[in-house]
């Protein structure tokens, strides 16, 4: 029973590869998310500051799109190191 076990145990922990174009379809998923920030500022009015309740979508927005940057700029470098 041990050995069946340990054998089910080595077969489920068997190491997977991604699939070859995860790096492309990470890129793009990135890049959609930093647009579509971009857009969602960009359409931000100014006028709109003055009530606090306005502000959720623009600091989503900023925080979204800051991360979905930085990540494309690290996936990127490290694509050039290999």
């Amino acid at each position: 029973m041990a050995s069946n076990f340990e054998g089910l145990l080595r077969e489920a922990l068997a190491p997977v590869d991604p699939p070859h174009d995860l790096g492309q379809r990470l890129e793009g998923a990135l890049t959609g998310l930093t647009e579509m920030a971009a857009d969602e500022l960009e359409a931000w009015e100014l006028s709109a500051m003055r009530d606090p309740r306005n502000w959720a979508r623009p600091a989503a927005a900023l925080v979204v799109g800051s991360t979905a940057g930085v990540a494309l700029v690290l996936l990127r470098a490290r694509r050039r190191l290999h």
